[in-house]
Parts: structure tokens; sequence; C-alpha cells
């Protein structure tokens, strides 16, 4: 099959390209051209480098126009964050493409209510940002395109994706290298919740594997949205423990309080440890075992770690003291 892959050399892509080539695909990636795979693999000497501005492209109304002109059957679009520009990519693409398939996000969850939660039921609010609020109205459009007996589309979304060349969401929920420090020294970690909050990971490769499967199980996931997480999830207590054993430590933790947690924290790294812990989610994937066979190759704690030693080995992050593990 020839597949356009938008976004293909970002972080799932650098996984999915490799992927879809091996399983015989002809695959072009088109994206800004800006930068290189996360990873290097022999698989991209085969693909199809395309660079294209979609910002622009959606503002002049010429982007689908560019997807077909690679004459796709299937398209991979693993960077469309509103409606507008979701609405535009089916309009073009309705009865020339076999297949599209679109990255969404957990997020476009809110708080959890019940878990773990379950696509099409009430485990969760609704979105409480504008990314997973549009997140949200892109998988109900693209359902709706095909009952309707439109463009067959697919929505997968994944958890807090992790993996080599990226930095993991934290113990806290937020990129703090600091909090990486404090593990590492064994000092104590002031939280501003009480612990179990909880966070759900994925490694880039397994979301690649999502993408992979929908593919070639293009009736089973028609018309369908699906969530991409691990097989567990971490909660804040647990994910600082098994992060400082990684440094021969153990962790001491302490409860501060929201207030005291904001006054003491640069506030890109408050306000992304509210957004993560105040939802505490925990994700069901029993729906993509089922329709897909997804089988996910990596606990959350082992994406992460391998993110870390990928950071540190490339001078990224200096937590301070040695991984040990």
């Amino acid at each position: 099959m020839k597949i356009v892959v938008i976004g293909g050399t970002g972080h799932v892509g650098t996984f999915l390209v490799p992927r879809l080539v091996r399983a015989g695909h002809t695959v072009v990636s088109l994206s800004r051209g800006k930068s290189s795979p996360y990873a290097d693999a022999p698989e991209w000497r085969e693909v199809e480098q395309i660079v294209a501005d979609r910002e622009q492209e959606d503002r002049d109304g010429t982007f689908g126009e560019t997807v077909l002109a690679q004459e796709p059957e299937v398209v991979i679009d693993l960077v469309c964050f509103t409606l507008e520009s979701a609405t535009a990519l089916v309009d073009a693409l309705r009865g020339k493409v076999d297949h599209l398939i679109h990255c969404g996000s957990i997020w476009r969850f809110g708080r959890s209510r019940k878990l773990p939660i379950v696509e099409g039921s009430d485990s969760a609010e609704d979105p409480v940002d504008e990314y997973g609020v549009e997140k949200k109205r892109i998988a109900a459009m693209l359902a709706e395109e095909t009952r309707a007996g439109g463009l067959v589309t697919t929505s997968l979304h994944p958890g807090h994706i992790v993996g080599p060349g990226w930095h993991p969401i934290g113990p806290l929920g937020n990129l703090d290298p600091h909090v990486w420090s404090v593990l590492a020294s064994g000092q104590t970690l002031g939280m501003p919740g009480v612990g179990a909050e909880m966070m759900h990971h994925v490694h880039a490769d397994d979301v690649a594997q999502a993408f992979e499967l929908a593919v070639s199980h293009r009736d089973a996931v028609a018309g369908e949205d699906l969530n991409i997480v691990a097989p567990t999830a971490l909660s804040v207590r647990g994910f600082a423990s098994i992060a400082a054993s990684w440094f021969g430590q153990e962790a001491t933790l302490r409860s501060v309080g929201w207030e005291a947690f904001r006054a003491s924290t640069p506030a890109e790294h408050a306000e992304a440890s509210w957004g993560h812990l105040d939802r505490s989610q925990v994700f069901s994937i029993e729906k993509a075992r089922r329709l897909l066979d997804y089988t996910p190759a990596y606990e959350p704690e082992t994406a992460v770690l391998e993110s870390l030693h990928w950071l540190v080995d490339h001078d990224e992050l200096d937590p301070g003291a040695p991984l040990v593990v």
C-alpha cells in the first residue's frame, strides 16, 4: 500500500515509518522539514520525504491537494490539532483515499470519574483545555464522517508519549529536570497532592505499533476511536519510588499542597503538574486489544527509563548522579 504519513519525522513517526516500510508499504513522509527522526533506521533510505508547511497551506486551502498529489491509499495524520484543519483534509480525501488514521490524545477526556476510562462511556468529564476540546471535536467528526458513508476514518488516542529523544512527563506530572535531581540525590520531594494521582504513559513505538495495526485492520476499526496507552499507569507515589530506585535511592515524599507547590515551582512546571494530576487518568486498552490485537511491549516505567538513559547519554539531562539500572 502507498501511505502518506503527515508529521512523519516526529516522535511517533520516527518509529512508525520504519515499521511501515518493513511491512512492505511504500511510504511518503510529509513534514515541515525542520527536524530529523529521533532515531536513525536504515528504512528511512526507502522513504520519500516531502517538505510542506501545513499551517500555511491550510490558510491557502491547498494542503489537501499536496497530500493527494502523492497518490496515497492511506493517510496517517500525526499532527492535526484543530477541527477546521481536520475537516479540510477529510473534504479533500473523501472518495479518493481508502483510509484516514488520525492521531488524537487522551486529553480529549477531562478529569476521571471512573477508572479505567473507557471510550464512549461516562468514565471522564469533558476536556478542560482548548487542545483537548479540539481533539474531542475531531474524533467526533471523524466517527460521524464514516457513519454517514463518507471517508473511512479511525482515531487513535495516545497517552503521555515517551521514548528516546523525548523528555518524559515525570513523577510530578511535569518536565522539570530538578525532580530527577531530587530523586537521584535522595532528597525530599515535595508533592502538590497526596501522591495517589495517576498518569498514563505510552512508549512511542507502542503508539507506532497501533497505527501500523490500524492500517492492516481497516474494516475492524472503521469509524472507531481507541485509547493507546501502556498496560498499566503510574501514581505519583509509585512513579517517584520506582524512579528513585534507578539511582540507588529510596524516595522520600512530602505533601506540600498546591498553594505552596505553585509558590516554589516555575509557573510552566506548576501548570503542567496541575494539568496532569488534576485529571488523574487511567485508561482501558481493551478495545484496542480486541479490535487491533494491540499488545504494548513497554510498561510505563521501562519506557520512561529508556528516555532517561537516552537523555543522559546525549547530555540533555544531568540528574547529578548515575543511573544504576
